[in-house]
């Protein structure tokens, strides 16, 4: 083997890379620059050329077919906003046992829909019972017009079996999420005897973890004038704050507790007082929500 000493070395590699330097030049030389796309070619600053960059990609892009949409789609044309398919939901939002200072207390707040994506049929129903006896019950039979993907107009008719004699309402609303996933109901009513009121809801859905949420609620009502038969004064006449923490084991099942304040405000606190109850209540409340 020969051995070459750190000076050799010095001076060969130099001359090895200098010839390879020449070799690679007589091949440029060689070319046949004729056969060239010069059309490929863009100058570069120093007045030599390069190729160009490309226009199209190496690899395009397949466009869609109708194979492809079958795949994702349960028609190969997609799902359209007027869709005719008929759906429906059925929500227990509220199904609960409270303790009430007058007794136990069963209390619901129940809603549901069928029809499609623009319009459709709601059912809604809140009511109490204390001591096996209905202090409050009613039932909302309204059609819903969709005019954003977040909002609905709502129109129809309301009935009250209870307090008082059974009466019945127009109803004319709005329904929604508004920002931040906050879900919101307007509702005003037009009853018989010139009566009419106003219902404002609202809750909002923390997301403590992914299976525990806390829930905010709020109801607000006012009426136009008195009503003495069934303890009820004009203007804000009660209010209803609550907090619920619910623990989904799925999502369509998920008990829950929390606490509700109840209050009533001008005449219709004088018609509570008069009958032996409180103006404001404070509730422990525990139940489950679901959905099918």
């Amino acid at each position: 083997m020969i051995r070459l000493s750190p000076i050799a070395l010095a001076l060969v590699i130099p001359g090895l890379t200098l010839s390879s330097a020449i070799a690679a030049t007589d091949d440029m030389q060689g070319m046949d620059h004729s056969q060239m796309d010069h059309s490929q070619m863009q100058p570069m600053d120093d007045g030599q050329m390069q190729p160009a960059a490309p226009t199209e990609s190496r690899t395009p892009i397949p466009p869609l077919t109708d194979a492809d949409r079958a795949a994702v789609y349960a028609s190969p044309h997609g799902h359209t906003v007027h869709d005719s398919a008929l759906n429906s939901l059925f929500l227990a939002d509220k199904l609960e046992w409270q303790d009430a200072d007058d007794g136990s207390t069963l209390a619901w707040d129940l809603s549901g829909w069928i029809g499609g994506d623009i319009d459709r049929l709601w059912l809604r129903s809140e009511g109490e019972r204390t001591n096996g006896k209905t202090d409050d019950a009613e039932i909302q039979a309204l059609w819903g017009h969709a005019i954003s993907p977040w909002w609905d107009v709502v129109s129809g008719v309301r009935q009250d079996f209870k307090p008082g004699a059974p009466q019945t309402w127009a109803a004319f609303g709005v329904q929604g999420m508004a920002l931040y996933n906050f879900e919101a109901e307007a509702t005003a009513f037009l009853g018989e005897g010139g009566q009419s009121a106003l219902r404002l809801e609202g809750d909002y859905d923390i997301l403590l973890t992914n299976r525990l949420i806390l829930q905010p609620t709020a109801e607000l009502n006012v009426h136009g004038k008195n009503d003495p038969q069934r303890g009820i004064g004009s203007g804000l006449s009660n209010s209803e704050a609550g907090l619920r923490l619910r623990y989904e084991i799925r999502r369509e099942f998920a008990p829950y507790l929390g606490v509700t304040w109840n209050r009533s405000y001008g005449k219709t606190a004088d018609y509570a007082t008069a009958d032996g109850e409180d103006r404001s209540e404070a509730r422990l409340v525990l139940g489950v929500r679901m959905w099918f």
